[in-house]
C-alpha cells in the first residue's frame, strides 16, 4: 500500500527487486517536487533565498528531527553535506599534538573508520577497537574497555552497518559510559535514524548524535545532521562561517566566535536542496500517520516473509544457517548473510544478473527492506540457479 509514494523510482526500475534500500533508499515522489521547489525558490529569491532557508526550512527540519528522536532542543541540530564533515569537526576539537585515546569498535562506517585509521598513524593518537561480536556481550565489553584507561573520545554506532545488529539499550549504555568516563561520546545513528524507534531525551545532554537523509530518511544525499549537547562549549578548529551565526554583526577581533547552539559545529555554504527533500519526506510521514514504530513493524513483516520463502526453498546458500545474527539481535532494516569472502562477490553478481539488487561488505551479503516492498511481489525462484 506504500508503493504509491515511490512511483518514479519504481517505474524507472521495472525489472529489478531492490534489496539495497539500506545503501541507497528509493526516494518518494514528493522529493522530486521538493527539488523543483528549491530551484524555483532560488530563481525567485536569488540571494534572499537564505532568509527562507534559515528562517523557515532549517527550523522545520530541526523540529521534525527533534520530534522523531525526542530531543529537547531543536536548535542544537546542525546540518552538513556528509557525516565525514562532522567527524572531522569533532576530531578537530582535540589537539593532535598531544596524547589522544579513542575507544571505538571494529564495525564503524568508512566516514569514521578511514579517518581514524589515518590519524592512528600519528604517534600521539591511540585507537582501541572493541569487537562487536559476540553481539550479546558487546555493551558490557565496550563499557569495560572505556573504563580501563583515561579516554578522550568514545565513538560507536547505534546500528552497525556491516551486520544490522544494534545497541538495543542505547540509553543504558550511554549512562553506563557516563559513570566511567568524562570523554566526548559520539553515536553514529545513520542506520538507526528513521529505522529504529529512538528516544534520546535522557542522554541528549551527554552525546553527539549524527545521522542523515541518504538512507531511511529517504531524502537522498546531502543532508546530514549532528545533534550537539546544549552544554557544549567546544571550539572546532575545522570551522566555517555558518558556525558564527548570531555573532556575524560583532567586531572581528580577538578570539574566533561560535554560535551559542548546535551551529557551533557548522561548516559553510551548502546545496540546500536536500533539506527541501527530507522536509518533504517528514511532512509526508506526518500526513500519512507513519511513525518509525509503524515502519519498523512493516519492515519486520517483510523480513519474516522473505525468510519464510527461503525456508520453503531450502536454498543451500541463502538460508538461516548463514544469517550473521542467529540470536535475533538484529534491529536495522536489513538482513546480513555471512559466507566465505571469495563467495560473496560471486553471489552478489549472480543475484544482480537475475535482477535482485543487494550489496556486500567483506564476507557479508546484505538484503535490505523498505516501504516500497510488497511481499506479494517477491519472486525468488531465480535463486535456484545460484549455487
Amino acid at each position: 500500500m506504500y508503493q504509491q509514494f515511490y512511483q518514479h523510482f519504481l517505474k524507472a526500475n521495472p525489472d529489478k527487486q531492490h534489496f539495497a534500500c539500506h545503501s541507497h533508499h528509493y526516494w518518494p515522489d514528493v522529493t522530486r517536487d521538493a527539488t523543483l521547489a528549491y530551484w524555483d525558490d532560488s530563481a525567485r529569491l536569488v540571494d534572499d533565498k537564505w532568509d527562507l532557508v534559515f528562517g523557515d526550512k532549517v527550523p522545520a527540519v530541526q523540529h521534525h528531527i527533534a520530534r522523531i528522536l525526542k530531543l529537547p532542543d531543536a536548535e542544537q541540530i546542525v546540518f552538513a553535506p556528509n557525516t565525514h564533515e562532522f567527524v572531522m569537526r569533532i576530531l578537530s576539537c582535540f589537539d593532535w599534538s598531544k596524547a589522544l585515546t579513542v575507544v571505538t569498535t571494529d564495525s564503524e562506517f568508512h566516514s569514521f573508520h578511514r579517518q581514524i585509521n589515518r590519524l592512528s598513524e600519528l604517534n600521539t593518537v591511540n585507537v582501541i577497537r572493541v569487537p562487536t561480536e559476540p553481539f550479546a556481550t558487546f555493551p558490557e565489553r565496550f563499557a569495560a574497555v572505556v573504563a580501563a584507561q583515561p579516554t578522550d573520545l568514545v565513538f560507536f554506532s547505534q546500528v552497525f552497518f556491516n551486520s544490522g545488529v544494534g545497541v538495543k539499550e542505547l540509553t543504558g549504555l550511554v549512562q553506563q559510559l557516563d559513570k566511567v568516563t568524562d570523554a566526548m561520546i559520539v553515536v553514529d545513528g545513520y542506520h538507526g535514524f528513521m529505522a529504529v524507534p529512538t528516544d534520546l531525551s535522557a542522554i541528549a545532554q551527554r552525546i553527539f548524535y549524527l545521522a542523515g537523509s541518504y538512507k531511511y530518511a529517504q531524502g537522498g544525499e546531502g543532508c546530514c545532521f549532528l545533534a550537539v549537547p546544549k552544554c557544549s562549549e567546544h571550539r572546532p578548529a575545522y570551522t566555517g562561517w555558518f558556525a558564527e551565526f548570531g555573532e556575524l554583526a560583532n567586531a572581528k577581533q580577538g578570539q574566533v566566535q561560535y554560535a551559542n547552539n548546535g551551529y557551533r559545529f557548522a561548516g559553510a555554504t551548502m546545496d540546500c536542496s536536500a533539506l527541501y527533500r527530507v522536509l518533504a519526506v517528514f511532512d509526508l510521514y506526518q500526513q500519512q500517520g507513519l511513525t518509525v514504530e509503524k515502519v519498523q513493524s512493516y519492515i519486520q513483516s517483510l523480513q519474516h516473509s522473505f525468510l519464510a520463502i527461503l525456508d520453503e526453498m531450502q536454498h543451500p546458500l541463502l538460508n538461516r544457517a548463514h544469517l550473521l545474527d542467529k540470536q535475533n539481535q538484529q534491529q536495522g532494516q536489513f538482513l546480513t548473510f555471512r559466507f566465505a569472502a571469495d563467495d560473496v562477490a560471486r553471489i552478489a553478481a549472480a543475484l544482480k544478473q537475475q535482477g535482485i539488487i543487494t550489496d556486500y561488505r567483506g564476507d557479508r551479503l546484505r538484503f535490505g527492506f523498505a516501504l516500497y516492498h510488497n511481499p506479494a511481489d517477491y519472486n525468488l525462484s531465480c535463486l535456484k540457479e545460484i549455487r
